[in-house]
């Protein structure tokens, strides 16, 4: 039974996407049956797993009425996923936790307070709002990710387009840890407004979705809190080249904009090094950023200054053995 909504407590729906991950999703169910918010509903949808993912949500939802389980007859995506949750979420307010993170039992209430008092501050409903968090990785390497919009100046409108697309930086603004969907709560009506998650999308839906909400004029705030725990696990679906995909749809989505801008090739020459880095191509690496720099010389040199010593460090601390 859902409960009613109530003015003090509305209805908040917690989504959460599902695909083979038997080993974590209790504890992400769990996490959100344990938020310390009174009018609660917590959706799965179960992307086709092959694996016990779905006995084990079906198991959880006959002991908690307030757990529904979604099932998909094949396997869409993150994107399709999302949206089938944006279409049955009753609540006023959608957050979403992935199926292999653990939130805080405060996180829903923390998010609610921000976005609301941001409305009344602001006088905008044209809200996004994300938690602060730690990822952890298997060598017991833990990085801090400081939500976007969590210090005093918030970004919003083509500011966030401009950093999400090509990496643009505005002075003294918080990006934090950029938009990831594991982390974000909106009103429904927000997500509504921008129109949703786009299905075409198996990475990078997030980033999508944050984009379009900023060509809206849509303000991106955040909890300084650390209020989850994203734990960096593999999966067939997290590698380079459909990251890579994902990201060359991207810009190819947002093309007019890019071009309005003048950043569409540079946008895709600076992802196409990133892509043989990340796919420990060195030489093919080297040769893309040699004509990534023939072509735009003060912006790839810039992107080498602000990114690069950052991203060194740390992937030396990712692959440094466990003590």
């Amino acid at each position: 039974m859902i409960r009613e909504p109530s003015a003090v407590h509305p209805l908040i729906t917690i989504g959460i996407t599902c695909f083979n991950a038997h080993e974590t999703i209790d504890r992400a169910v769990k996490s959100a049956l344990a938020q310390e918010w009174p009018n609660l509903e917590v959706l799965v949808v179960d992307d086709c797993s092959r694996d016990d993912s779905r006995a084990r949500v079906e198991r959880a939802a006959a002991a908690h009425t307030r757990l529904r389980l979604i099932k998909h007859a094949e396997n869409l995506g993150p994107g399709a996923a999302r949206q089938t949750l944006l279409d049955h979420a009753a609540g006023e307010f959608l957050a979403f936790f992935d199926d292999d993170d653990e939130s805080a039992p405060g996180r829903v209430a923390a998010q609610v307070g921000r976005i609301t008092e941001y409305e009344e501050r602001a006088g905008t409903r044209l809200i996004a709002c994300y938690a602060s968090g730690e990822r952890r990785y298997p060598n017991g390497y833990r990085l801090v990710v400081d939500a976007i919009g969590s210090a005093p100046r918030v970004p919003a409108g083509p500011q966030v387009a401009d950093y999400l697309l090509f990496n643009r930086r505005a002075r003294g603004v918080c990006y934090g840890g950029g938009t990831p969907s594991c982390a974000l709560m909106a009103r429904v009506d927000t997500f509504r407004a921008v129109g949703g998650f786009d299905p075409a999308f198996r990475r990078s839906e997030d980033v999508d979705f944050a984009v379009r909400l900023a060509l809206l004029g849509g303000h991106f705030v955040g909890c300084p809190e650390r209020l989850y725990v994203q734990y960096a696990t593999q999966a067939p679906d997290k590698n380079a080249a459909r990251n890579f995909d994902a990201e060359m749809r991207l810009l190819e989505k947002h093309r007019a904009y890019l071009e309005g801008r003048r950043r569409y090739h540079f946008a895709r020459d600076w992802f196409t090094v990133r892509f043989h880095h990340f796919n420990h191509e060195r030489a093919r690496m080297l040769a893309a950023l040699a004509r990534a720099w023939i072509g735009h010389p003060i912006l790839v040199t810039r992107q080498m200054l602000t990114t690069v010593p950052a991203r060194i460090r740390h992937e030396r601390r990712m692959s440094k053995e466990a003590r």
